[in-house]
């Protein structure tokens, strides 16, 4: 029989991987700590007894994760930093290196990674030309250094805790572009879509999916499973999920029903 002491420590141990991470997946934890899966479910369970987690399919959140809780850039900025690199470099090589010449970047961190990533490694000057809109204002900033992408900085009223420009003037301002490829981030996404907690960012994210010529929305483990207060695609508008861990069953049923194609990183 497993003493008490042990039991306690490996709880410990998944909370503090909740509070970190934000979601734990039964099948990871069982991996990463060597027990078996119903050991993992019993663990959750009783964290959510104990107020530290809600238990979702597949794995466990945060108690306080809810769909109006929205956290400020720069406290997502490290998290899961390392997934958000490996996506960014998939995006750069298998949307951008195809030949798209426009893009139409989401304001994010992960977004943000995407940039970080062009500026890295898109080709200097006497390069092919590439031209990114972008309704970050700290995205923008990133890539104007660089001599062969040609910026365009799409304003409107600039939400603090996102740094992301929305409102009517953004909309209007995406709605007459016609990018090869539009980059979304997303807060959540499971078999209803994309979504995200505020109005305002949901209704500039809904015009970027409909400007695009083709749709990959970026979502990190976190974010996959997760559902926020309003909708902004339906999965079947998205051409493309990026993702840094394979989606559980059924999510990964509903994206293929959706034809959604999924690449992880």
């Amino acid at each position: 029989m497993e003493s008490p002491m042990l039991a306690t420590q490996r709880r410990d141990t998944i909370a503090a991987r909740i509070q970190s991470d934000g979601r734990v997946l039964v099948a990871g934890i069982a991996r990463e700590l060597g027990i078996t899966p119903e050991t993992v479910r019993r663990d959750l369970d009783a964290l959510e007894r104990a107020g530290v987690a809600r238990r979702v399919h597949g794995g466990a959140v945060s108690a306080s994760r809810s769909s109006l809780v929205e956290t400020g850039i720069a406290e997502r900025q490290d998290a899961n930093a390392e997934g958000k690199r490996r996506i960014a470099r998939l995006a750069c090589d298998r949307l951008l290196a195809s030949g798209a010449t426009s893009v139409l970047l989401d304001a994010g961190t992960t977004t943000a990674a995407v940039a970080a990533e062009l500026v890295a490694t898109w080709p200097g000057a006497g390069g092919p030309r590439l031209v990114v809109a972008t309704h970050s204002p700290a995205i923008a900033q990133l890539l104007a250094a660089h001599p062969s992408i040609e910026v365009h900085a799409i304003g409107g009223r600039i939400r603090a805790v996102t740094g992301a420009a929305v409102g009517a003037q953004t909309v209007l301002a995406i709605a007459a572009l016609r990018p090869d490829v539009v980059i979304l981030g997303t807060n959540g996404l499971d078999a209803t879509g994309a979504t995200t907690p505020d109005p305002d960012e949901a209704a500039v994210k809904s015009a970027i999916v409909a400007a695009g010529r083709r749709v990959a929305v970026l979502a990190d483990a976190t974010k996959l499973g997760e559902a926020s207060l309003v909708r902004f695609a339906a999965l079947e508008q998205l051409d493309v999920l990026l993702t840094d861990a394979a989606p559980d069953a059924s999510l990964a049923a509903a994206l293929d029903d959706a034809g959604c194609e999924v690449q992880v990183a």
